[in-house]
């Protein structure tokens, strides 16, 4: 139980709860990136799941093309019509914590919790991970709230019931694509913040077992950003972007890599270019959280700055 309790001591509970967004995104992901008029699950060749139209299009709406916005009214709609999809009340939590509504999130992750319980008896895999997010999400939230050192009991507790439930999920099949991203994210993410981790174990573990290549490739990208490896993060950024290139918050991870990597070149054109990727995650702001658009805002004008002094 000691590696995970340091998975919530050494990120932090800000850098935490940004990172159960990004992970809680690919399990949906695994789930919904389905055909629109067929809601099979495309990563499962055998015991394929079925979900609601209002769960997937709300998805699609926030995770393809990154339009929060426009999720709201097919998910209000999938809680009225799907009541026993935990995927539509664990959107509801990552729109939650979008807006910095942490009374929101705290709603949704019980419930993405308590629907996800309920489903264990017939969907054990998927049940025990969703009630796994949840878990997760519920410590989050306490961290957040409570401090680490105040909150670090009840995370704790917590975080037990996670790897629990994830036992639960890989006994009954270890080589399920989408709890292999899961735990692979988790993985990374400890690697990563970690010293003596070794990161590309984690990274060639997520690319060998996990699916799709989507978000596989943008977790590896994130990861590499956080290591300070700019040209392999660029790399992984522009096959996420192959698949997906309506989606806004790639356009902005890439003027973060971008950025970074033209300040330690010193190089204005490349800085030149992340300015131009940030405008263009902007240009569809009206989709976006409020926080997000004054961070990418924020972040866009550091990059002016920065522009401004390698030419002086």
């Amino acid at each position: 139980m000691i590696k995970p309790f340091l998975l919530w001591q050494s990120i932090g509970s800000a850098k935490l709860i940004r990172f159960v967004n990004v992970a809680f995104a690919t399990t949906l992901f695994l789930q919904l990136w389905v055909n629109p008029s067929v809601a099979d699950d495309p990563f499962r060749t055998r015991n394929q799941r079925k979900i609601g139209d209002e769960t997937e299009a709300a998805f699609k709406a926030i995770f393809q093309k990154g339009d929060y916005s426009g999720a709201k009214d097919y998910l209000q709609q999938a809680i009225s019509k799907e009541p026993n999809e935990p995927l539509a009340y664990a959107m509801k939590a990552s729109l939650a914590y979008s807006n910095e509504n942490w009374s929101a999130l705290d709603i949704y992750s019980t419930k993405t919790r308590e629907t996800a319980e309920k489903l264990i008896s017939t969907d054990p895999l998927r049940g025990n991970l969703y009630a796994a997010v949840g878990h997760f999400l519920e410590g989050a939230l306490t961290l957040v709230r409570q401090g680490t050192v105040k909150g670090a009991p009840q995370a704790l507790s917590k975080l037990r019931q996670v790897y629990q439930h994830l036992d639960k999920a890989e006994a009954i099949d270890k080589n399920d694509p989408e709890l292999n991203l899961l735990k692979g994210y988790m993985d990374l993410m400890l690697a990563v913040n970690l010293p003596f981790a070794n990161p590309e174990d984690a990274i060639a573990k997520l690319e060998k077992n996990a699916a799709p290549d989507y978000l596989v490739n943008r977790g590896i990208s994130l990861a590499y950003r956080d290591l300070k490896k700019y040209s392999q993060a660029l790399d992984y950024a522009n096959r996420a972007l192959k698949v997906t290139s309506d989606n806004p918050e790639l356009y902005y991870l890439k003027a973060q890599i971008l950025r970074a990597q033209a300040n330690r070149q010193k190089n204005q054109q490349l800085m030149q270019d992340a300015i131009a990727l940030f405008d263009k995650a902007l240009a569809k702001k009206s989709q976006l959280p409020d926080s997000m658009v004054k961070q990418i805002k924020r972040e866009r004008r550091k990059a002016n700055e920065n522009l401004i002094a390698m030419r002086n």
